[in-house]
């Protein structure tokens, strides 16, 4: 029995079986490069994965929820008038489909029926593959279907975003609530966040794996760390535009950048803004040496990003340190960086097919012996985007 079936039989097992009930699911994601650019209005590469999130339901008559997750039963079912939603910054499960509501709601979207609903997944919480997002797109995607809001694909990224940042209180970009509304089979996508113009770029890996090596460290991003940085970009961003007519970090190129950051006051805000300059770039590039089948140089770049990420951004911890200058001693290792944002979860990698498991191995065995941690592994299949499937 499928994931979705499963997910079915709790659904009337705690809802009964009448009525229209259809099924659902949104995918996780991980970025091969462009790393905190998204809110720094760069460009970022992700693709959506074929873990993430599945669930059932079927609308109400009137404006009442009702939740179930299978992930966390102790939880029970939730129960909620749609017109009762506020914000808060608990981070539990629910809180990231109410904020969703409420955000369809705060932006013109009328919400005239509630629903019942069961959720499972299959990815693991906390790893910086986007979970949150993959529970914001469910919600969006039950609301465009089963309720009928008008709304597009993209727009349902926006509310996934605008609720993330307003209701559960992280002042994330929108890369994560994109890829996984927007995600095309065996691509990834090329997104430039100041205008949301994207391309779906074929991941022609024909000899070549995408391993996710989860850190089992749980990072905690809504917390101040992760506002902390987007507050350094701004306070850069704000003294660059006392001298230079931009928007974002992602309109500058290298050369301007480098004569103009002298204004900026703070040596932290400095580093972060190189950071966004150079990862916008480095994300550019490396799409087009994807496009033109150089995968030594995408890998190259891929190194640079962690070493900014870790250095510059200061996102890493010791353990994704040691997963990724791991990965870079492995004969058949083309690139290794961590992914998402930071402070624990996964790193992503490009392995040669025939280097798989010996990758699996030398990692699993060092990481163990440096941390006393067990690291997990996955193989990234690039997914569709959300969307019913029942």
């Amino acid at each position: 029995m499928g994931m979705i079936e499963k997910v079915m039989e709790e659904f009337r097992t705690r809802f009964g079986s009448e009525g229209d009930i259809r099924g659902y699911f949104a995918p996780g994601r991980v970025n091969l490069i462009g790393e905190h650019t998204d809110y720094n209005g760069g460009h970022v590469f992700p693709c959506a994965l074929d873990m993430g999130h599945y669930a059932v339901a079927r609308k109400r008559n009137d404006r009442k929820i009702r939740w179930f997750c299978t992930t966390f039963p102790d939880s029970g079912v939730q129960e909620a008038d749609i017109g009762d939603l506020a914000p808060n910054d608990n981070g539990l499960w629910y809180d990231y489909q109410q904020g969703v509501l409420w955000a369809f709601e705060q932006n013109g979207y009328q919400i005239p029926y509630g629903y019942d609903m069961v959720m499972a997944g299959d990815m693991p919480a906390g790893a910086g593959l986007s979970a949150s997002a993959s529970i914001e797109m469910i919600a969006a995607i039950i609301l465009k279907d089963l309720i009928e809001v008008p709304i597009s694909q993209v727009d349902c990224a926006r509310m996934g975003q605008y609720s993330e940042n307003k209701y559960n209180g992280m002042n994330c970009g929108i890369m994560d609530q994109f890829a996984s509304a927007m995600g095309k089979k065996d691509c990834a996508i090329f997104l430039d966040t100041a205008t949301l113009k994207y391309d779906y770029v074929p991941l022609n890996l024909a000899h070549e794996k995408i391993v996710i090596t989860n850190s089992n460290v749980k990072h905690s991003l809504a917390g101040s760390a992760y506002n902390d940085r987007r507050r350094d970009s701004e306070n850069a961003l704000e003294e660059l535009q006392t001298v230079i007519d931009i928007k974002t970090l992602g309109d500058l190129d290298e050369k301007t950048f480098e004569d103009k950051k002298g204004v900026i006051t703070d040596p932290v805000c400095r580093k972060r803004a190189r950071h966004a300059v150079y990862e916008n770039l480095r994300t550019i590039a490396a799409v087009d040496y994807l496009k033109n089948g150089d995968l030594k140089a995408f890998g190259k770049l891929m190194h640079d990003s962690h070493v900014s990420l870790r250095d510059d951004y200061e996102v890493s911890c010791k353990e994704l340190d040691i997963l990724s200058e791991e990965a870079w001693k492995i004969p058949g290792v083309i690139g290794s960086r961590m992914t998402g944002g930071g402070f624990g979860g996964c790193t992503v990698s490009i392995v040669e097919n025939d280097a798989v498991e010996e990758f699996k191995k030398k990692i699993s065995a060092v990481y163990g012996e440096k941390t006393g941690l067990k690291a997990d592994f996955y193989i990234a299949d690039a997914s569709d985007g959300a969307g019913r499937i029942l």
